[in-house]
């Protein structure tokens, strides 16, 4: 028997046929996790500048500091897979709680650190944890949501993020002012953080049908997996890795998240920088504009949430993920293109929040074809791309400054090293566009060992969910 739609959509608790909306509460405790993952993150570059943190390391310079600062990347980038596998093996739930419970730890343990080189370690390990985050929640949104509606959900985790990663400078500025040392702002976020981890550890399960409280209808809507898809093993390794190597797709994805990354990381790297030193905008002024164009992107984690699920029903699988994404990088490309051509230092920042606004359009796309492709490694599929991405950021952080040196070697003139990081900003969103292309959600990297259903046709009116 078919049940109604409507009855699903809405959830109506009089309807025999109604829905239960567990999905909803998941997607919720993903939006917290995320929202302190980036806090965590992002809270110690506003602590590094705060006189109460200096007190504490009168003799520590830049480069020190600079140190400890980076070492969360590194550790962050390499633990990308392994990590995402181990989701993979022992279950979303675990995992996750485990992550943000080790993380939020280690951020109290941070405000312990007597010496840089304490700091630093405490920092090293915090990668480490961190890096699982965003693909065992990839896995687990590929779970509990049919792939018609996983880049809306995946958009409402990703805000969260962003929430979290602007608000950190000032929350954080704010605390320290308020309980007058950075330590007891750590062991704050520590206790925020176990928190979370509990509620984490409450609502979510591996599986839709594990959950006591999910029925037969939500399931429907959801939409079951194929058995092979549950649990991974120690063996599945070797065979996993060979997989993702060989996925074309995969391959253009990845090279794709580098590029628009690489971009990308000039509005949180090099930005603040560039307007101060180049157009001489004082320092408030400029963390205004930096925040702003961070600000105005959160929306459209929501926009492009939206825009894969309807560009899906609309273009079919395959196409519905590639548009969206390919035609943000595009335009992100031309809003760069378009910093090089301006003088006025406010059509810079609005061509700089344009390409902020069309990334964030873009990502809930890339979580969604990760997702789909990934299968049952969907976690270490996930944190394959997310490794490039990172690499791609850290790759942006040392070009910069050397693109800049290249442009004034030419003539002596700053404005043609501005061009030139502009430029290579352009070429590298162009280039992802481009690489989006030729990739094809609809094919697994592995396909399952039984027959799965034939993918349905987009105009078959699909199940939908709240979150469309």
């Amino acid at each position: 028997m078919t049940v109604p739609q409507d009855a699903l959509r809405h959830g109506d608790p009089e309807s025999p046929h109604a829905a239960s909306t567990v999905r909803m509460r998941v997607v919720a405790v993903s939006v917290l996790m995320a929202f302190m993952l980036y806090l965590d993150r992002v809270c110690l570059g506003e602590i590094v500048k705060s006189d109460s943190f200096l007190g504490d390391f009168p003799d520590a310079s830049k480069e020190e500091i600079g140190e400890v600062l980076g070492a969360f990347f590194f550790a962050y980038a390499l633990f990308q897979v392994p990590s995402g596998w181990a989701s993979d093996r022992f279950g979303g739930r675990v995992m996750l709680t485990f992550y943000i419970l080790a993380w939020s730890l280690l951020t109290g343990l941070s405000g312990m650190a007597g010496t840089l080189g304490g700091l630093l370690m405490a920092r090293l390990a915090f990668g480490v944890v961190q890096a699982g985050a965003y693909p065992t929640s990839s896995g687990v949104i590929r779970r509990w949501f049919h792939f018609r509606n996983r880049a809306m959900a995946s958009s409402f985790v990703s805000i969260g993020g962003r929430l979290g990663g602007t608000l950190a400078p000032f929350l954080t500025t704010l605390l320290i002012l308020q309980l007058s040392s950075w330590r007891y702002v750590l062991y704050l976020y520590s206790i925020v953080g176990i928190v979370a981890a509990a509620a984490y550890w409450i609502i979510v399960r591996n599986r839709p049908e594990d959950h006591p409280n999910v029925n037969a209808n939500e399931i429907e809507l959801i939409g079951k997996l194929d058995a092979d898809e549950a649990k991974t093993d120690a063996r599945d390794i070797l065979p996993m890795l060979g997989a993702i190597i060989q996925s074309r797709s995969l391959w253009l994805n990845s090279l794709a998240q580098f590029c628009l990354v690489f971009g990308w990381a000039f509005l949180i790297t090099w930005l603040p920088t560039y307007l101060k030193e180049e157009k001489g905008v004082e320092s408030f002024l400029g963390s205004l504009m930096v925040t702003g164009v961070l600000a105005i992107a959160i929306p459209g984690q929501l926009i492009g949430g939206w825009l894969g699920n309807r560009a899906v029903r609309s273009l079919g699988h395959r196409w519905g993920r590639i548009a969206p994404l390919s035609a943000t990088c595009f335009l992100a490309a031309l809003a760069y293109v378009g910093c090089s051509s301006f003088d006025s230092v406010w059509m810079i920042v609005a061509c700089c929040a344009m390409v902020s606004l069309m990334t964030d359009i873009g990502n809930p796309t890339v979580w969604a074809f990760m997702q789909d492709v990934g299968g049952r490694n969907t976690a270490a599929v996930f944190g394959w791309g997310n490794m490039w991405g990172n690499f791609g950021a850290a790759a942006s952080a040392i070009a910069v400054p050397r693109l800049m040196t290249m442009g004034r070697s030419i003539d002596g003139v700053s404005s043609d090293g501005q061009s030139l990081v502009f430029l290579t900003c352009a070429g590298m969103y162009m280039m992802a566009g481009l690489a989006i292309l030729g990739t094809d959600a609809t094919r697994l990297i592995r396909q399952p060992s039984t027959p799965q259903p034939p993918t349905p046709d987009p105009s078959t009116p699909p199940p939908t969910t709240t979150l469309e």
